[in-house]
């Protein structure tokens, strides 16, 4: 098994920044692929942006691309996501995703394991 916990949301002004962290702990050895995604009120969740653990293989959103970084610390078992320039719309819970699996997927199915999520509001 693998646990997966998310910090750093919370309410921030639109044009402002949040750095989340998602901290991944247990059987790390058998994740390929680590995973942020979103869900808005009413909506499904989407796929928001990936990184392979060795950190060499990102990618985004294609509506989020310039705006959010994600990027890793292989000695803190920990992923980050930067978010810059947040609208409204950002607002959502972000959640952290794990898959074992070594081809990106942005099928939220296909991730093995999940965090409990963090609240982002960002204010107008």
């Amino acid at each position: 098994q693998v646990q997966l916990v998310e910090s750093g949301g919370g309410l921030v002004q639109a044009g402002g920044s949040l750095r989340l962290s998602c901290a991944a702990s247990g059987r790390t050895f058998s994740i390929h692929l680590i995973g942020w995604f979103r869900q808005a009120p009413g909506k499904e969740r989407e796929f928001v942006a990936s990184i392979n653990w060795d950190g060499d293989r990102t990618y985004y959103a294609d509506s989020l691309k310039g705006r959010f970084t994600i990027s890793g610390d292989n000695a803190k078992n920990t992923v980050y996501l930067q978010m810059n320039s947040l609208k409204p719309e950002d607002t959502a819970v972000y959640y952290c995703a794990a898959r074992q699996g070594i081809l990106l997927s942005a099928t939220t199915s296909r991730w093995d394991y999940w965090g409990q999520g963090t609240q982002v509001t960002v204010s107008s």
